[in-house]
Protein backbone atom coordinates (compact mmCIF):
# COMPACT_ATOMS: atom_id res chain seq x y z
CA UNK A 1 0.00 0.00 0.00
CA UNK A 2 1.36 3.30 -1.04
CA UNK A 3 1.44 6.59 0.84
CA UNK A 4 -1.41 8.01 -1.08
CA UNK A 5 -3.49 5.06 -0.15
CA UNK A 6 -2.71 5.60 3.53
CA UNK A 7 -3.70 9.24 3.23
CA UNK A 8 -6.91 8.44 1.62
CA UNK A 9 -7.91 6.14 4.46
CA UNK A 10 -10.32 7.76 6.96
CA UNK A 11 -8.77 9.13 10.28
CA UNK A 12 -9.61 7.52 13.55
CA UNK A 13 -12.14 9.63 15.55
CA UNK A 14 -10.37 9.02 18.81
CA UNK A 15 -7.13 10.21 17.37
CA UNK A 16 -8.85 13.25 16.00
CA UNK A 17 -10.37 14.01 19.38
CA UNK A 18 -7.09 13.52 21.12
CA UNK A 19 -5.44 15.80 18.60
CA UNK A 20 -8.05 18.51 19.29
CA UNK A 21 -7.68 18.07 23.04
CA UNK A 22 -3.94 18.32 22.72
CA UNK A 23 -4.25 21.57 20.82
CA UNK A 24 -6.70 22.98 23.38
CA UNK A 25 -4.43 21.99 26.24
CA UNK A 26 -1.53 23.70 24.49
CA UNK A 27 -3.66 26.80 24.07
CA UNK A 28 -4.64 26.74 27.75
CA UNK A 29 -1.01 26.28 28.72
CA UNK A 30 0.04 29.26 26.74
CA UNK A 31 -2.81 31.26 28.29
CA UNK A 32 -1.81 30.26 31.82
CA UNK A 33 1.83 31.09 31.08
CA UNK A 34 0.79 34.46 29.76
CA UNK A 35 -1.45 35.03 32.83
CA UNK A 36 1.39 34.18 35.17
CA UNK A 37 3.64 36.53 33.27
CA UNK A 38 1.09 39.35 33.42
CA UNK A 39 0.43 38.73 37.15
CA UNK A 40 4.14 38.92 37.86
CA UNK A 41 4.24 42.25 36.08
CA UNK A 42 1.28 43.72 38.18
CA UNK A 43 2.45 46.04 41.06
CA UNK A 44 0.19 45.20 44.05
CA UNK A 45 0.11 48.13 46.60
CA UNK A 46 0.86 47.56 50.29
CA UNK A 47 -2.29 48.14 52.42
CA UNK A 48 -0.61 47.41 55.73
CA UNK A 49 -0.66 51.03 56.98
CA UNK A 50 -4.22 51.56 55.87
CA UNK A 51 -5.35 48.36 57.49
CA UNK A 52 -3.52 49.37 60.68
CA UNK A 53 -5.29 52.74 60.76
CA UNK A 54 -8.61 51.00 60.17
CA UNK A 55 -7.86 48.63 63.01
CA UNK A 56 -7.04 51.56 65.34
CA UNK A 57 -10.26 53.35 64.32
CA UNK A 58 -12.27 50.21 64.91
CA UNK A 59 -10.61 49.83 68.32
CA UNK A 60 -11.49 53.45 69.21
CA UNK A 61 -15.07 52.90 68.07
CA UNK A 62 -15.23 49.75 70.16
CA UNK A 63 -13.94 51.66 73.22
CA UNK A 64 -16.51 54.40 72.63
CA UNK A 65 -19.27 51.85 72.32
CA UNK A 66 -18.09 50.18 75.52
CA UNK A 67 -18.11 53.56 77.30
CA UNK A 68 -21.61 54.32 76.03
CA UNK A 69 -22.77 50.87 77.01
CA UNK A 70 -21.40 51.43 80.52
CA UNK A 71 -23.52 54.54 81.01
CA UNK A 72 -26.43 54.17 83.47
CA UNK A 73 -28.86 55.50 80.89
CA UNK A 74 -28.19 52.51 78.65
CA UNK A 75 -29.32 50.23 81.43
CA UNK A 76 -32.59 52.11 81.91
CA UNK A 77 -35.84 50.69 80.71
CA UNK A 78 -38.42 52.78 78.84
CA UNK A 79 -40.48 52.96 82.04
CA UNK A 80 -37.49 54.21 84.03
CA UNK A 81 -36.68 56.73 81.32
CA UNK A 82 -40.28 57.96 81.43
CA UNK A 83 -40.08 58.34 85.22
CA UNK A 84 -36.83 60.30 84.95
CA UNK A 85 -38.32 62.56 82.31
CA UNK A 86 -41.41 63.11 84.46
CA UNK A 87 -39.25 64.01 87.45
CA UNK A 88 -37.19 66.41 85.36
CA UNK A 89 -40.38 68.02 84.03
CA UNK A 90 -41.76 68.38 87.57
CA UNK A 91 -38.50 69.92 88.74
CA UNK A 92 -38.55 72.37 85.84
CA UNK A 93 -42.19 73.27 86.54
CA UNK A 94 -41.38 73.76 90.22
CA UNK A 95 -38.56 76.11 89.29
CA UNK A 96 -40.92 77.97 86.96
CA UNK A 97 -43.53 78.25 89.70
CA UNK A 98 -40.93 79.61 92.10
CA UNK A 99 -39.77 82.17 89.54
CA UNK A 100 -43.38 83.17 88.79
CA UNK A 101 -44.11 83.52 92.51
CA UNK A 102 -40.99 85.65 92.96
CA UNK A 103 -42.03 87.79 89.97
CA UNK A 104 -45.53 88.21 91.44
CA UNK A 105 -44.01 89.24 94.76
CA UNK A 106 -41.80 91.80 93.04
CA UNK A 107 -44.79 93.05 91.06
CA UNK A 108 -46.88 93.42 94.21
CA UNK A 109 -44.05 95.27 95.94
CA UNK A 110 -43.62 97.56 92.93
CA UNK A 111 -47.36 98.27 92.84
CA UNK A 112 -47.37 99.10 96.55
CA UNK A 113 -44.39 101.41 96.08
CA UNK A 114 -46.07 103.02 93.07
CA UNK A 115 -49.29 103.47 95.05
CA UNK A 116 -47.34 105.11 97.84
CA UNK A 117 -45.59 107.39 95.37
CA UNK A 118 -48.89 108.35 93.72
CA UNK A 119 -50.51 108.94 97.11
CA UNK A 120 -47.53 111.01 98.21
CA UNK A 121 -47.65 113.02 94.98
CA UNK A 122 -51.39 113.57 95.39
CA UNK A 123 -50.89 114.59 98.99
CA UNK A 124 -48.11 116.99 97.99
CA UNK A 125 -50.32 118.43 95.24
CA UNK A 126 -53.21 118.77 97.67
CA UNK A 127 -50.93 120.45 100.19
CA UNK A 128 -49.63 122.87 97.55
CA UNK A 129 -53.21 123.67 96.51
CA UNK A 130 -54.18 124.13 100.15
CA UNK A 131 -51.19 126.40 100.71
CA UNK A 132 -52.12 128.48 97.65
CA UNK A 133 -55.69 128.89 98.87
CA UNK A 134 -54.43 129.63 102.37
CA UNK A 135 -52.03 132.24 101.00
CA UNK A 136 -54.80 133.85 98.93
CA UNK A 137 -57.10 133.83 101.95
CA UNK A 138 -54.35 135.33 104.08
CA UNK A 139 -53.72 138.09 101.55
CA UNK A 140 -57.45 138.82 101.29
CA UNK A 141 -57.83 138.83 105.07
CA UNK A 142 -54.81 141.10 105.34
CA UNK A 143 -56.30 143.49 102.81
CA UNK A 144 -59.60 143.54 104.69
CA UNK A 145 -57.86 144.10 107.99
CA UNK A 146 -55.72 146.82 106.47
CA UNK A 147 -58.85 148.48 105.16
CA UNK A 148 -60.83 148.20 108.40
CA UNK A 149 -58.42 148.28 111.31
CA UNK A 150 -56.64 151.59 110.49
CA UNK A 151 -59.99 153.40 110.31
CA UNK A 152 -61.06 151.97 113.65
CA UNK A 153 -57.72 152.90 115.23
CA UNK A 154 -57.77 156.36 113.65
CA UNK A 155 -61.20 157.08 115.10
CA UNK A 156 -60.01 156.04 118.53
CA UNK A 157 -57.10 158.48 118.52
CA UNK A 158 -57.42 162.14 119.57
CA UNK A 159 -58.96 164.42 116.91
CA UNK A 160 -56.07 166.85 117.22
CA UNK A 161 -53.87 164.26 115.58
CA UNK A 162 -56.04 164.36 112.42
CA UNK A 163 -55.30 160.70 111.68
CA UNK A 164 -58.37 160.11 109.44
CA UNK A 165 -57.38 163.10 107.31
CA UNK A 166 -53.78 161.92 107.13
CA UNK A 167 -54.93 158.40 106.18
CA UNK A 168 -57.08 159.91 103.41
CA UNK A 169 -54.11 162.00 102.24
CA UNK A 170 -51.87 158.96 102.06
CA UNK A 171 -54.58 156.88 100.42
CA UNK A 172 -55.10 159.55 97.73
CA UNK A 173 -51.35 160.08 97.42
CA UNK A 174 -51.69 163.84 97.75
CA UNK A 175 -48.89 166.02 99.13
CA UNK A 176 -51.07 167.67 101.79
CA UNK A 177 -54.34 167.37 103.62
CA UNK A 178 -55.62 170.45 101.73
CA UNK A 179 -54.98 168.85 98.36
CA UNK A 180 -56.64 165.64 99.55
CA UNK A 181 -59.68 167.65 100.72
CA UNK A 182 -59.87 169.53 97.41
CA UNK A 183 -59.85 166.26 95.54
CA UNK A 184 -62.56 164.85 97.76
CA UNK A 185 -64.69 167.98 97.28
CA UNK A 186 -64.28 167.83 93.50
CA UNK A 187 -65.34 164.20 93.44
CA UNK A 188 -68.05 164.43 96.09
CA UNK A 189 -69.87 167.58 94.90
CA UNK A 190 -68.53 169.36 91.83
CA UNK A 191 -71.12 172.21 92.04
CA UNK A 192 -70.35 172.99 95.66
CA UNK A 193 -66.66 172.90 94.90
CA UNK A 194 -67.22 175.31 92.04
CA UNK A 195 -69.07 177.70 94.33
CA UNK A 196 -66.35 177.54 96.96
CA UNK A 197 -63.68 178.05 94.33
CA UNK A 198 -65.47 181.07 92.85
CA UNK A 199 -65.96 182.56 96.31
CA UNK A 200 -62.29 182.12 97.06
CA UNK A 201 -61.34 183.83 93.80
CA UNK A 202 -63.71 186.73 94.48
CA UNK A 203 -62.30 187.22 97.97
CA UNK A 204 -58.83 187.08 96.61
CA UNK A 205 -59.57 189.81 94.06
CA UNK A 206 -61.35 191.99 96.68
CA UNK A 207 -59.09 191.22 99.56
CA UNK A 208 -58.42 194.81 100.61
CA UNK A 209 -62.03 195.92 100.26
CA UNK A 210 -63.32 192.97 102.26
CA UNK A 211 -60.69 193.58 104.94
CA UNK A 212 -61.77 197.24 105.29
CA UNK A 213 -65.42 196.20 105.50
CA UNK A 214 -64.63 193.66 108.16
CA UNK A 215 -62.81 196.29 110.26
CA UNK A 216 -65.69 198.72 109.80
CA UNK A 217 -68.23 196.10 110.84
CA UNK A 218 -66.16 195.20 113.86
CA UNK A 219 -65.89 198.82 114.87
CA UNK A 220 -69.53 199.70 114.36
CA UNK A 221 -70.87 196.42 115.51
CA UNK A 222 -73.33 196.63 112.63
CA UNK A 223 -73.85 195.15 109.24
CA UNK A 224 -71.73 196.99 106.71
CA UNK A 225 -72.29 197.03 102.98
CA UNK A 226 -69.24 196.27 100.89
CA UNK A 227 -68.75 196.98 97.24
CA UNK A 228 -66.81 194.18 95.56
CA UNK A 229 -65.68 193.61 91.97
CA UNK A 230 -66.82 190.44 90.23
CA UNK A 231 -65.43 189.34 86.87
CA UNK A 232 -67.52 187.30 84.50
CA UNK A 233 -66.86 183.54 84.65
Amino acid sequence: MTTDDQTAQPQDPAAAAFTRLESQIALMRRAVENLATEKANIDIPDYSDTLGEMAESLAAVADTLDTIAAKPAMAMTPEGMAQRMDQAARSARQSDREQIAAAETRYDDAMRDLTKIVASAWSASYQREYLRWAACGGVLAGCLLWAIVPGILARQLPESWHMPERIAMRTLREPSVWDAGVRLLKVGSPLDWRAISDAAEMRGRNKKTIADCERAAEKSKKVVRCRVTITPP
